[in-house]
Protein backbone atom coordinates (compact mmCIF):
# COMPACT_ATOMS: atom_id res chain seq x y z
CA UNK A 1 0.00 0.00 0.00
CA UNK A 2 1.10 3.49 -0.69
CA UNK A 3 2.96 5.29 1.75
CA UNK A 4 0.83 8.34 3.27
CA UNK A 5 3.82 10.92 3.94
CA UNK A 6 6.19 12.84 1.71
CA UNK A 7 8.68 9.72 0.93
CA UNK A 8 10.06 9.85 -2.94
CA UNK A 9 11.86 6.46 -2.15
CA UNK A 10 10.91 2.78 -2.65
CA UNK A 11 7.68 3.56 -0.51
CA UNK A 12 6.28 6.12 -2.99
CA UNK A 13 4.47 3.13 -5.04
CA UNK A 14 1.02 2.78 -6.07
CA UNK A 15 -1.81 5.17 -5.75
CA UNK A 16 -5.20 4.60 -4.96
CA UNK A 17 -6.30 4.16 -8.82
CA UNK A 18 -3.16 2.14 -9.58
CA UNK A 19 -0.89 5.07 -10.64
CA UNK A 20 3.20 5.28 -9.29
CA UNK A 21 2.32 8.06 -7.26
CA UNK A 22 5.60 10.47 -7.94
CA UNK A 23 4.85 10.12 -11.80
CA UNK A 24 1.15 10.96 -11.13
CA UNK A 25 2.07 14.31 -8.55
CA UNK A 26 4.75 15.38 -11.68
CA UNK A 27 1.94 14.93 -14.12
CA UNK A 28 -0.48 16.92 -12.01
CA UNK A 29 2.26 19.71 -11.33
CA UNK A 30 3.21 19.74 -15.40
CA UNK A 31 -0.45 20.16 -16.17
CA UNK A 32 -1.43 23.00 -12.98
CA UNK A 33 2.01 24.82 -14.66
CA UNK A 34 0.62 24.72 -18.13
CA UNK A 35 -2.85 26.03 -16.98
CA UNK A 36 -1.05 29.28 -15.24
CA UNK A 37 -0.08 31.34 -17.55
CA UNK A 38 2.30 33.40 -15.30
CA UNK A 39 3.39 30.47 -13.69
CA UNK A 40 3.10 29.68 -9.96
CA UNK A 41 5.09 30.46 -6.78
CA UNK A 42 5.92 27.15 -4.69
CA UNK A 43 3.33 27.92 -2.08
CA UNK A 44 0.50 28.81 -5.11
CA UNK A 45 1.37 25.44 -6.65
CA UNK A 46 1.56 23.71 -3.43
CA UNK A 47 -1.98 24.91 -2.29
CA UNK A 48 -3.52 24.05 -5.94
CA UNK A 49 -2.22 20.50 -5.78
CA UNK A 50 -2.32 19.66 -2.12
CA UNK A 51 1.27 18.03 -2.06
CA UNK A 52 3.64 17.75 0.87
CA UNK A 53 5.76 21.25 1.09
CA UNK A 54 9.11 18.90 0.93
CA UNK A 55 7.70 16.28 -2.07
CA UNK A 56 6.73 19.01 -3.84
CA UNK A 57 10.01 20.95 -3.94
CA UNK A 58 11.86 17.76 -4.72
CA UNK A 59 9.94 17.21 -7.66
CA UNK A 60 10.33 20.56 -9.09
CA UNK A 61 13.98 20.72 -8.22
CA UNK A 62 14.16 17.59 -10.34
CA UNK A 63 12.04 18.70 -13.07
CA UNK A 64 13.94 22.26 -12.94
CA UNK A 65 17.31 20.27 -13.75
CA UNK A 66 16.23 18.02 -16.60
CA UNK A 67 14.06 21.81 -17.98
CA UNK A 68 10.69 20.25 -18.12
CA UNK A 69 9.95 23.38 -15.92
CA UNK A 70 11.78 26.92 -15.27
CA UNK A 71 11.84 29.63 -12.76
CA UNK A 72 11.84 33.20 -13.21
CA UNK A 73 11.35 35.94 -11.19
CA UNK A 74 14.80 35.10 -8.72
CA UNK A 75 13.71 31.66 -8.92
CA UNK A 76 10.24 32.29 -6.97
CA UNK A 77 8.05 31.63 -10.01
CA UNK A 78 7.80 28.38 -11.75
CA UNK A 79 6.98 27.65 -15.42
CA UNK A 80 7.01 25.12 -18.16
CA UNK A 81 10.20 24.61 -19.59
CA UNK A 82 11.75 24.05 -23.16
CA UNK A 83 11.74 20.09 -22.69
CA UNK A 84 7.67 20.43 -22.47
CA UNK A 85 7.46 22.11 -25.52
CA UNK A 86 9.72 19.45 -27.52
CA UNK A 87 7.52 16.62 -26.13
CA UNK A 88 4.23 18.95 -27.48
CA UNK A 89 5.71 19.48 -30.55
CA UNK A 90 6.61 15.71 -31.00
CA UNK A 91 2.43 14.91 -30.54
CA UNK A 92 1.61 17.36 -33.38
CA UNK A 93 4.68 15.88 -36.02
CA UNK A 94 3.87 12.22 -35.59
CA UNK A 95 0.03 13.05 -36.20
CA UNK A 96 -0.65 11.80 -39.58
CA UNK A 97 -3.91 13.44 -39.53
CA UNK A 98 -2.68 17.28 -38.98
CA UNK A 99 -0.78 17.82 -42.30
CA UNK A 100 -4.31 17.41 -44.26
CA UNK A 101 -6.21 18.73 -41.86
CA UNK A 102 -4.11 22.17 -42.09
CA UNK A 103 -4.36 22.01 -45.84
CA UNK A 104 -8.31 21.77 -45.53
CA UNK A 105 -8.08 24.29 -42.69
CA UNK A 106 -6.54 26.72 -45.40
CA UNK A 107 -9.14 26.30 -48.17
CA UNK A 108 -11.91 26.74 -45.78
CA UNK A 109 -10.33 29.92 -44.55
CA UNK A 110 -9.80 31.17 -47.94
CA UNK A 111 -13.68 30.28 -48.80
CA UNK A 112 -15.24 31.68 -45.56
CA UNK A 113 -13.30 34.35 -44.82
CA UNK A 114 -13.08 33.86 -41.32
CA UNK A 115 -10.86 31.91 -38.51
CA UNK A 116 -11.21 28.08 -38.43
CA UNK A 117 -9.60 25.74 -36.33
CA UNK A 118 -8.74 21.62 -35.98
CA UNK A 119 -9.48 19.94 -32.17
CA UNK A 120 -9.65 16.91 -30.76
CA UNK A 121 -11.86 15.61 -27.78
CA UNK A 122 -9.51 15.00 -24.53
CA UNK A 123 -12.54 14.35 -22.48
CA UNK A 124 -13.82 16.62 -20.88
CA UNK A 125 -11.81 18.93 -22.52
CA UNK A 126 -10.66 19.62 -26.48
CA UNK A 127 -7.69 19.91 -27.50
CA UNK A 128 -6.57 22.90 -30.74
CA UNK A 129 -4.12 20.93 -32.76
CA UNK A 130 -4.27 23.97 -35.38
CA UNK A 131 -5.63 26.85 -36.43
CA UNK A 132 -5.23 29.38 -38.91
CA UNK A 133 -6.16 32.97 -38.48
CA UNK A 134 -7.33 36.35 -40.00
CA UNK A 135 -7.48 39.23 -38.69
CA UNK A 136 -10.77 40.52 -36.78
CA UNK A 137 -11.56 43.20 -33.97
CA UNK A 138 -12.41 39.65 -31.50
CA UNK A 139 -10.84 36.35 -32.02
CA UNK A 140 -11.34 33.47 -30.62
CA UNK A 141 -7.88 32.81 -28.02
CA UNK A 142 -6.74 29.56 -29.12
CA UNK A 143 -3.24 28.85 -29.47
CA UNK A 144 -2.60 25.60 -30.49
CA UNK A 145 -2.03 23.49 -27.26
CA UNK A 146 -4.60 24.96 -25.39
CA UNK A 147 -7.27 23.58 -24.26
CA UNK A 148 -11.06 24.03 -23.26
CA UNK A 149 -14.08 22.81 -22.19
CA UNK A 150 -16.06 20.40 -23.96
CA UNK A 151 -19.58 22.28 -23.25
CA UNK A 152 -18.53 25.71 -23.80
CA UNK A 153 -17.07 25.67 -27.26
CA UNK A 154 -18.91 24.41 -30.76
CA UNK A 155 -15.85 21.63 -31.49
CA UNK A 156 -16.60 20.21 -27.98
CA UNK A 157 -20.23 19.85 -28.94
CA UNK A 158 -20.13 18.70 -31.87
CA UNK A 159 -17.61 15.93 -30.59
CA UNK A 160 -20.07 15.20 -27.76
CA UNK A 161 -23.38 14.88 -29.93
CA UNK A 162 -21.90 11.98 -31.52
CA UNK A 163 -21.91 10.47 -28.20
CA UNK A 164 -24.85 8.80 -26.63
CA UNK A 165 -26.58 10.80 -23.51
CA UNK A 166 -25.21 7.94 -20.95
CA UNK A 167 -21.37 8.27 -22.77
CA UNK A 168 -21.91 12.31 -22.58
CA UNK A 169 -22.40 12.37 -18.76
CA UNK A 170 -19.74 10.41 -18.12
CA UNK A 171 -17.36 12.34 -19.85
CA UNK A 172 -18.69 15.59 -18.33
CA UNK A 173 -17.02 16.54 -15.00
CA UNK A 174 -18.97 15.75 -11.76
CA UNK A 175 -18.53 18.76 -10.07
CA UNK A 176 -20.22 20.63 -12.50
CA UNK A 177 -20.20 22.56 -16.02
CA UNK A 178 -17.59 25.69 -15.88
CA UNK A 179 -18.96 28.78 -16.85
CA UNK A 180 -16.51 31.15 -18.99
CA UNK A 181 -18.87 33.53 -19.37
CA UNK A 182 -22.52 34.65 -18.54
CA UNK A 183 -23.55 33.09 -22.04
CA UNK A 184 -21.74 29.43 -21.02
CA UNK A 185 -24.35 26.19 -20.96
CA UNK A 186 -23.89 25.43 -17.30
CA UNK A 187 -26.53 22.90 -16.57
CA UNK A 188 -26.78 19.14 -17.96
CA UNK A 189 -30.08 19.33 -19.19
CA UNK A 190 -30.00 22.65 -21.21
CA UNK A 191 -26.73 20.85 -22.86
CA UNK A 192 -27.98 17.92 -23.82
CA UNK A 193 -31.14 20.22 -25.34
CA UNK A 194 -27.92 21.63 -27.70
CA UNK A 195 -26.32 18.39 -28.54
CA UNK A 196 -29.88 17.03 -29.78
CA UNK A 197 -30.18 20.47 -31.63
CA UNK A 198 -26.75 19.41 -33.53
CA UNK A 199 -27.06 16.51 -34.21
CA UNK A 200 -30.31 17.03 -35.44
CA UNK A 201 -28.75 19.41 -37.54
CA UNK A 202 -25.19 17.92 -38.13
CA UNK A 203 -23.10 20.86 -37.05
CA UNK A 204 -23.32 22.40 -33.90
CA UNK A 205 -22.98 26.33 -32.43
CA UNK A 206 -22.23 28.40 -29.41
CA UNK A 207 -22.85 32.28 -29.08
CA UNK A 208 -20.20 34.01 -26.78
CA UNK A 209 -20.09 30.68 -24.48
CA UNK A 210 -16.31 31.19 -23.83
CA UNK A 211 -15.45 34.29 -25.43
CA UNK A 212 -17.85 37.85 -25.91
CA UNK A 213 -18.86 38.45 -29.25
CA UNK A 214 -17.67 35.26 -30.80
CA UNK A 215 -20.18 32.73 -32.39
CA UNK A 216 -18.40 29.58 -33.53
CA UNK A 217 -20.27 26.45 -35.70
CA UNK A 218 -18.33 23.59 -36.02
CA UNK A 219 -19.07 19.86 -37.31
CA UNK A 220 -17.42 16.76 -36.97
CA UNK A 221 -14.50 15.27 -39.05
CA UNK A 222 -15.61 11.74 -39.47
CA UNK A 223 -12.84 9.58 -40.56
CA UNK A 224 -13.20 7.80 -36.53
CA UNK A 225 -15.96 6.55 -34.90
CA UNK A 226 -17.14 7.87 -32.66
CA UNK A 227 -15.45 11.14 -34.29
CA UNK A 228 -12.30 12.58 -32.06
CA UNK A 229 -11.65 15.54 -34.13
CA UNK A 230 -13.85 18.64 -35.70
CA UNK A 231 -13.10 21.77 -37.61
CA UNK A 232 -14.89 25.34 -36.66
CA UNK A 233 -15.20 28.37 -38.04
CA UNK A 234 -15.38 31.67 -35.50
CA UNK A 235 -17.22 34.59 -36.34
CA UNK A 236 -17.92 38.08 -35.05
CA UNK A 237 -21.43 37.68 -33.28
CA UNK A 238 -22.78 40.67 -35.36
CA UNK A 239 -22.34 38.56 -38.67
CA UNK A 240 -23.96 35.60 -37.44
CA UNK A 241 -27.12 36.35 -39.39
CA UNK A 242 -29.19 33.20 -40.64
CA UNK A 243 -27.73 33.47 -44.12
CA UNK A 244 -24.31 33.97 -43.13
CA UNK A 245 -24.57 30.80 -40.92
CA UNK A 246 -25.59 28.83 -43.83
CA UNK A 247 -23.29 30.10 -46.35
CA UNK A 248 -20.46 29.26 -43.53
CA UNK A 249 -21.89 25.53 -42.19
CA UNK A 250 -22.73 24.38 -45.71
CA UNK A 251 -18.43 25.00 -46.27
CA UNK A 252 -17.84 24.06 -43.10
CA UNK A 253 -19.66 20.14 -43.26
CA UNK A 254 -17.95 20.30 -47.32
CA UNK A 255 -14.74 20.78 -45.72
CA UNK A 256 -15.19 18.63 -42.72
CA UNK A 257 -16.42 15.48 -44.95
CA UNK A 258 -13.53 15.88 -47.90
CA UNK A 259 -10.91 15.62 -45.18
CA UNK A 260 -12.79 12.82 -43.78
CA UNK A 261 -12.80 10.90 -47.18
CA UNK A 262 -8.70 11.84 -47.73
CA UNK A 263 -8.32 10.47 -44.11
CA UNK A 264 -9.96 7.77 -44.91
CA UNK A 265 -8.52 6.37 -48.08
CA UNK A 266 -5.02 7.11 -46.60
CA UNK A 267 -5.74 4.89 -44.40
CA UNK A 268 -5.61 7.49 -41.12
CA UNK A 269 -7.49 6.18 -38.21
Amino acid sequence: MAAKNASLGPADTESGRGLVKSAERTARIMETLAESADGLSLSGLQERTGYPRSSLYALLRTLTTLKWIETSDGEQTYGIGPRALLAGTAYLDRDPALPFAVQQLESLRAETGYTVHYARLDAPNVIYLASREVTEPKRLVSRVGRQLPAHATSLGKALLAERTSAEVDAILPEDGLRQLTEHTVVTRAALHDELEAGRMRGWSIEREQNTAGLCCVAACVGYRIPATDAISCSMPLSRASDRELARVTEALRRHADELAGTLRRKGIR
